[in-house]
């Protein structure tokens, strides 16, 4: 998969995520230059919003502020997630197209296995289709 990710600092996290998705066999890029976390956020939004990038992963000091940045992109469901089962649900029940990971608050193995869980294949419920539809109805608040 093509994966766009931005991080607004370096840390044993952010960089064991990034050597996960290489060592996946993920094609990784930096759609932003920018060190500001709206800027990445927002960046990865439109990479995966205009199909540049099957999915993002953002990571801030908690992930949240890169997260509400990407959701500003039309298109993108992007998910703060701090464990498997919120990652995994994430994918399941909202149909998330980008990963917000805290860089500060999570271990880099604990960073590893979201990311993992939440690029594993996980497919959306077909009994949630009508709301994950609604949100990209959504979309229309935005304009």
């Amino acid at each position: 998969m093509r994966i766009a990710f931005a991080a607004d600092d370096r840390n044993a996290t952010t960089d064991a995520v990034q050597a996960y998705l290489a060592e996946a066999g993920h094609e990784v890029f930096r759609p932003a230059t920018s060190d500001v976390w709206p800027e990445l956020g927002a960046a990865v939004g439109r990479a995966v919003a205009e199909g540049e990038a099957d999915f993002g992963v953002v990571m801030c000091w908690t992930g949240t502020g890169t997260a509400i940045a990407a959701n500003k992109v039309p298109g993108v469901r992007a998910a703060l997630a701090w464990d498997t089962w919120i990652a995994a649900g994430a994918r399941k029940w909202n149909d998330a197209n980008v990963l917000a990971l805290s860089l500060k608050r999570l271990a880099p193995d604990v960073a590893v296995e979201i990311t993992e869980v939440f690029l594993s294949g996980v497919l959306p419920d077909p009994d949630e289709s009508a709301n994950i539809a609604r949100l990209g109805e959504m979309d229309e608040f935005r304009r």
